[in-house]
């Protein structure tokens, strides 16, 4: 969440302010650590309170969002999400009046959830650092059986423990990005930090030298994202199964699997959609192992020219969703790079990866300002900041696919296209749409309120 919301300011706002973001680590570190060893009640209850403040505020907001949507699994997902963000929240605001045990078990529900799902995609994906990944998801699920056994610390200290890493964590973060930025050059776009290229995602990310002549800002003719979705571009599909299918793939009738595909335009003359030269076999044990990100499955790839030749030649997308605030010297600079290499790889250089890391490039700085504190602050209140940097960890863990980056994208529209919309503004909205009152926002594609754009025939 902290590099989103940095990357979206941008590098020039805080460079100069570097010893701040890195005084800041180090406090937050201190907090993790005290709260980790117990050193003080106080403290422990204090960041209890504030955390389920945040959470029970976050999910307010999105359960709003979410129950005037269309019904549907979308619909579902959301009103889950929002759901269990409030009781966590409450669990927390709650803590002096719970046990231990209360307050562990579904943290360690979450650890256990997360720790699997990370070991088991590095064992899948086999990513850069995949050994380094299925430690850390080992060590969730030690973390969670830990507190579930309550050895070889008491219940009511496991969850401060956790907590404490957690904002441990965040300030090494913040302590790393404060020193870095104060050796970035003013020509290197943030992407080029080492924190942001785990995945080698960022090495086109361009380095501008002068002035942008077109800043970013808001734009008359939107940027699209075009997502065909896995369910969407199967032919015949089976049964629904609802997250796999919209999230990773879906399997016909005869036993393809399809993945789906994503596309960037830029009307009049820029189209971003990187596809395999050939077929990729999509079916059983082949598709497993074409999966892992490593060299012996790079395949030549190409360059499809526009939209309409997509059509031509398969059909139409079946989700767009529209952004009016970017850098559009920033887009040319990444595609100008990207595309002297036509390497693809299904898990760590396809169709989404790139559209996922064009959005990034050319939405650096798009929420520049001069109270760059104040606008994180801000940021880190958006509830849509926390679901863009969810969907970007679970990418990282797995790969960008084009159920990540219809999400992404319409969490980022949500973010960038409307910065100044205040919680309040939110609601009010939400007062208006069940009282049949509300208008669409002038310009751009209201996504839905559950997270998704509104999808449509292309």
């Amino acid at each position: 969440m902290l590099k989103l919301a940095f990357l979206l300011i941008g590098a020039r706002a805080f460079r100069s302010h570097w010893h701040v973001i890195a005084v800041a680590g180090l406090c937050l570190m201190a907090i993790g650590l005290a709260l980790g060893v117990g050193l003080s009640d106080g403290l422990t209850q204090a960041i209890y309170g504030v955390l389920g403040l945040v959470l029970a505020a976050a999910g307010l907001v999105a359960l709003l969002m979410a129950l005037p949507a269309a019904p549907g699994p979308d619909r579902r997902f959301a009103l889950a999400r929002a759901v269990l963000s409030i009781l966590a929240g409450a669990l927390m605001l709650a803590s002096p009046l719970l046990s231990g045990w209360a307050l562990a078990l579904p943290l360690a529900t979450v650890l256990a959830l997360d720790g699997a799902n990370r070991a088991s995609a590095a064992v899948v994906f086999r990513v850069r650092n995949w050994r380094f990944l299925v430690l850390c998801g080992l060590a969730e699920l030690a973390l969670a059986a830990m507190m579930l056994t309550e050895w070889p610390l008491p219940s009511d200290r496991n969850t401060p423990l956790c907590i404490g890493l957690f904002l441990a964590l965040s300030g090494w973060l913040l302590l790393r990005l404060g020193v870095l930025l104060r050796n970035l050059e003013d020509e290197a776009a943030i992407l080029n930090l080492p924190i942001f290229s785990g995945r080698g995602w960022y090495d086109n990310a361009p380095v501008l030298v002068g002035d942008s002549p077109e800043p970013a800002g808001r734009h008359d003719r939107p940027l699209k994202v075009r997502v065909w979705t896995p369910v969407g571009s199967a032919t015949a599909p089976l049964d629904r199964r609802l997250v796999i299918d919209r999230y990773i793939a879906a399997i016909d009738r005869n036993g393809v699997v399809s993945t789906g595909h994503s596309a960037l335009e830029l009307a009049p003359d820029l189209y971003i959609s990187h596809y395999p030269a050939t077929e990729i076999d999509q079916s059983g044990v082949s598709f497993v192992t074409a999966l892992r990100s490593g060299a012996e499955n790079d395949v030549p790839g190409r360059f499809l020219p526009s939209y309409e030749e997509e059509i031509a030649d398969w059909c139409p997308a079946d989700a767009t969703v529209e952004l009016w605030t970017y850098d559009r010297w920033r887009l040319r600079a990444f595609w100008a790079g990207y595309r002297q290499d036509n390497t693809y790889n299904l898990s760590n250089r396809n169709c989404s990866v790139v559209v996922a890391a064009a959005l990034d490039a050319t939405l650096e700085g798009a929420l520049a300002t001069r109270f760059p504190w104040l606008r994180l602050l801000r940021l880190l209140m958006d509830p849509d900041i926390w679901v863009a940097s969810l969907i970007r960890s679970r990418a990282d863990a797995m790969s960008w696919t084009p159920g990540f980056v219809l999400d992404y994208a319409a969490a980022l529209a949500r973010v960038v296209d409307r910065p100044d919309r205040s919680w309040h503004r939110r609601l009010a909205g939400f007062l208006g749409q069940l009282r049949g009152t509300a208008r669409p926002p002038e310009g751009g594609m209201e996504g839905s309120m559950d997270g998704r754009p509104d999808t449509q025939p292309s």
